[in-house]
């Protein structure tokens, strides 16, 4: 195996740890909500403790990343990483889960951000998709093991379960960090890494391209994560599913992009990334405005339309991503990345949390014992129109020369 590669997949099993300790949560959404007796808006405040922790620690890094090897970033980050979701493990209630979940928020964040840092240095630009999709297809992994085998874990034994998994498979991941990741500097040379925070706000914020990409990344994450953490609980609640049926959502659809996501990254490599991301991005929009208004129908047929949204909402993660990788020279990167990591994961935050205001609940029809969410179908029509704002702004984004 090439090292290109070996690095690549030390790289998705890094991402593959971030995505699962915050995917996790929302399966476990009505586990949470009925143990702890919260309301749909208090366990939007447990999701969003995560981005906007993520958030927080991404505009401070930015100031300081790229003043360090990426291979030391990485170790100190993922440890601190990994420190945090052992800490959501023994949390005890959910104030305190609240606590230790902005703590692992705030390593986790900055640690997509540099993952994709890394990449976007080590691979050229005309194979950076594809290296990219690569990487991404971690969220599919993480969504056809790791979410399932975190939920048979909180089945089984109780929902601190799967961040004790997590935490014992980031120390195994710290190890292939410190082994396979070579050094990397070389964004260092000539003086790059020792800007001053005026100087990398200038580089970052004083120019339109940056900031168009910023602009875009936060449409994005209005127009995906406002729907996504009520997912389960709607499933569950308004369409029939059990706490144990939610699993097969994520082996569906994170199955089906286990082959989609390499895929859509050789095609953007191929047709360019703006032509996919205006594909993707149109087309997601349905299962979108579909899901939101699920009544109770066989599971199969239910399957079929969240295996779509997974396909589409995946296909346009993949080359928009690539997109904004490429809006900013190599030397500013890993602080690009990093505000832009806060951007997103402050976006979702506020995402989570417009849909929490929005969405209350009454009595499943449904299910025995479960909690309906009225208002779902409102979220839907909010996530199609900021997608829709992102169509347009993808199209003013610009290639940078060194990018």
């Amino acid at each position: 195996m090439s090292k290109e590669k070996i690095l690549l997949l030390v790289l998705a099993s890094a991402l593959f740890s971030h995505i699962m300790d915050f995917m996790i949560v929302m399966p476990l959404g009505p586990q949470l909500m009925r143990i702890f007796d919260i309301t749909p808006r208090q366990f939007s405040f447990l999701v969003s403790s995560y981005t906007f922790s993520a958030a927080v620690s991404g505009l401070i890094v930015a100031f300081a990343i790229d003043r360090f090897d990426r291979k030391n970033a990485l170790t100190v980050i993922f440890i601190g990483f990994t420190l945090g979701t052992l800490a959501c493990a023994f949390a005890p209630s959910y104030h305190v889960l609240l606590i230790t979940r902005s703590i692992a928020g705030a390593f986790g964040g900055v640690l997509g951000a540099l993952v994709l840092s890394i990449v976007s240095d080590a691979i050229p630009h005309e194979r950076r998709a594809a290296g990219i999709g690569f990487v991404m297809a971690s969220f599919s992994v993480a969504s056809v093991f790791g979410v399932p085998f975190g939920l048979y874990l909180a089945t089984l034994y109780s929902w601190h379960a799967p961040f004790l998994f997590l935490g014992a498979f980031g120390i195994i991941v710290n190890i292939l960090i410190i082994v396979y990741v070579p050094s990397m500097s070389q964004h260092m040379e000539n003086g790059n890494g020792k800007q001053s925070p005026v100087q990398i706000i200038k580089s970052v914020l004083g120019k339109r391209n940056p900031l168009m990409g910023l602009a875009f990344t936060s449409l994005l994450m209005f127009g995906h994560f406002t729907i996504i953490p009520f997912i389960a609980p709607y499933m569950v609640g308004n369409v029939g599913f059990t706490e144990q049926e939610l699993t097969y959502i994520y082996l569906v659809g994170g199955g089906l992009t286990i082959f989609t996501s390499p895929l859509v990254g050789r095609l953007a490599d191929k047709y360019g990334k703006k032509k996919i991301f205006t594909i993707f991005g149109t087309l997601v929009m349905i299962p979108i405005l579909v899901i939101t208004h699920l009544t109770p129908i066989p599971m199969w047929q239910a399957l079929v339309i969240t295996g779509i949204f997974f396909i589409l909402s995946n296909g346009r993660i993949v080359p928009s991503t690539t997109m904004v990788t490429t809006v900013i020279k190599s030397e500013n990167r890993g602080s690009f990345m990093s505000i832009r990591a806060s951007v997103q994961q402050f976006s979702s935050g506020c995402a989570a949390l417009l849909a929490g205001a929005i969405i209350t609940e009454t009595p499943s029809t449904a299910i025995e014992g479960a909690k309906a969410l009225i208002g779902y179908e409102y979220v839907g029509y909010i996530a199609i129109v900021f997608s829709i704002i992102a169509l347009f702004i993808a199209q003013k984004l610009r290639v940078e020369k060194g990018a």
